[in-house]
């Protein structure tokens, strides 16, 4: 009974880790052909640092085929796309201030951020 309720209390570390603690590295983006894959219940690379005051184009290719995946959310900006299904879907950001802009999918099970300094 008590490897049991250690076993639950290490998934629940792990879940909650996973899900509020982990920071991944940022990639810094310079209009180089970065592509945003969508795949496996993720964004890669999720965490993106962008110049500030200079728009900048993100290239996202959805590779997976859950319904989840399909919409890119960019609420701040007011960005709503449908991305297609193993093709390249270039968005369009303008000059930005400085400043943190989540992404993420309807259900916010994909999530993402744009760090602009």
């Amino acid at each position: 009974m008590i490897i049991i309720n250690l076993i639950g209390l290490l998934a629940i570390a792990l879940i909650a880790w996973w899900f509020w603690f982990y920071k991944p590295s940022r990639i810094s983006v310079n209009n180089e052909d970065l592509v945003i894959t969508v795949d496996g219940g993720s964004y890669t690379p999720a965490h993106l640092k962008l110049a500030a005051e200079q728009p900048t184009t993100l290239t996202f290719l959805r590779k997976d085929a859950s319904p989840c995946a399909e919409v890119l959310l960019i609420p701040s900006l007011d960005i709503n796309a449908t991305l297609p299904l193993n093709k390249p879907f270039e968005i369009s950001l303008p000059a930005l201030p400085s400043g943190e802009y989540p992404f993420h999918c309807q259900m916010q099970m994909y999530r993402g951020n744009l760090s602009v300094s």
